[in-house]
């Protein structure tokens, strides 16, 4: 059976989708499973047209499958709509990529050399407010996270508020870690100013800019900015944190969390249906206007291999030599996948859901589930080989 539906998820897959038949997916969510996972839903969009299922259970003790089309945390995902979104706003005249950040944002007393594309490229050089590991092993912890030392503190204050000011300010108490522009360093702190600089520059919340130039538009009604509610609209899989206290292993459900905590970092909400959309009108440039989407796909090295850093995206290599325009965003206890070919032709979102703990035990079958799914998409073998490719 190639398309698992739950009482829950009726409507929510399209009639195409319901004529594929795609064992070869269905085999590979069916493994990633079989490698330590809760479950998988997986959306593709290529030449064959769309097909979505899952597998696995969609929470502890039951035997239900996660729902195809349930709203997931996105993760890093975010950063690719803020900065869309903050794109947006520099065709309409309201940001300059190249202008000091600290011009828009006095407050916080940034070096002036840091410019919007620094934020959105993440070549600012700041310290990550979600902790940094450096290039000796040695950790220096900012908020506490789920992961390390501090993976118990986090559990226990999971509903506490972060005010984004107030990661800013933490990460700038810390040394940075380059000279603006002098390096490459992945950081949450880059997407919490641009977020900040968004609302300054447009007197509205981020949610309000992002209903207005991308949300409406697009018609992704299961997109959400939770801001710091913990709520998750239904349906959905669960997700579920495990630690040791007292000689004792607790396993608790960690579905409802306070998403304050990274912030622009990556706290949205959304659905493999809508990452779909939404990636398909980015890279089909429905949304930025060619010169900016070209500035936005151009890669800069991270000294990650196959692996470059554009405006808000990776630009990313497969193994099989092609080029895909992606993000991804890991979460405690999940992550969501969207990738896209640079023609939109073909499409990948997905979201993977586990049991997680501080020590981080899913982090060597999550980038082998990652690519096996890439390989299988974007390197199998072409349905119709007498079909021209676009």
């Amino acid at each position: 059976m190639t398309i698992t539906r739950s009482d829950q998820d009726k409507g929510t897959l399209p009639a195409a989708a319901a004529g594929q038949d795609r064992p070869e997916l269905h085999k590979a969510i069916e493994e990633i499973v079989e490698s330590g996972f809760l479950g998988v839903s997986l959306r593709v969009h290529d030449e064959r047209g769309e097909w979505a299922g899952s597998a696995g259970v969609a929470e502890l003790g039951g035997t239900a499958k996660p729902p195809v089309n349930g709203h997931a945390r996105i993760g890093s995902n975010t950063k690719t709509f803020t900065a869309t979104l903050a794109l947006q706003l520099v065709a309409e005249g309201k940001i300059e990529l190249d202008t000091p950040a600290a011009d828009y944002l006095p407050e916080f007393g940034l070096d002036r050399r840091i410019t919007g594309r620094m934020l959105l490229q993440h070549t600012s050089g700041l310290f990550n407010f979600t902790g940094e590991v450096y290039d000796d092993g040695t950790i220096v912890h900012g908020i506490p996270v789920p992961y390390s030392t501090t993976g118990k503190e986090w559990v226990d204050n999971r509903f506490h508020t972060y005010r984004p000011e107030e990661l800013v300010r933490l990460a700038l108490s810390k040394p940075a870690r380059f000279e603006p522009g002098t390096g490459w360093s992945y950081a949450n702190t880059n997407y919490v100013l641009a977020r900040l600089l968004i609302e300054k520059v447009t007197g509205r919340s981020l949610a309000e800019e992002m209903q207005r130039l991308i949300l409406g538009p697009l018609g992704l009604s299961g997109t959400v900015l939770p801001n710091a509610s913990p709520e998750i609209p239904a349906p959905h899989a669960h997700i579920y944190y495990r630690y040791e206290e007292d000689g004792q292993h607790k396993t608790v459900d960690i579905t409802r969390y306070n998403p304050s905590w990274v912030s622009t970092g990556g706290d949205m909400i959304s659905t493999t249906q809508d990452l779909h959309t939404f990636i398909s009108a980015l890279v089909g440039g429905k949304l930025l206007p060619a010169a900016l989407l070209a500035e936005m796909f151009t890669p800069h090295a991270t000294g990650i291999p196959n692996m470059d850093y554009g405006l808000g995206v990776f630009v990313q290599k497969t193994d099989c030599g092609g080029t895909v325009i992606t993000h991804n965003g890991g979460n405690v206890g999940s992550a969501t996948l969207m990738y896209s070919t640079p023609d939109g032709i073909k499409t990948l979102t997905a979201v993977l859901h586990w049991v997680d703990d501080a020590a981080m035990s899913i982090a060597t079958a999550f980038p082998n589930a990652q690519q096996k799914l890439v390989n299988k998409v974007f390197c199998g073998k072409q349905a119709d080989p007498a079909r021209p490719a676009h």
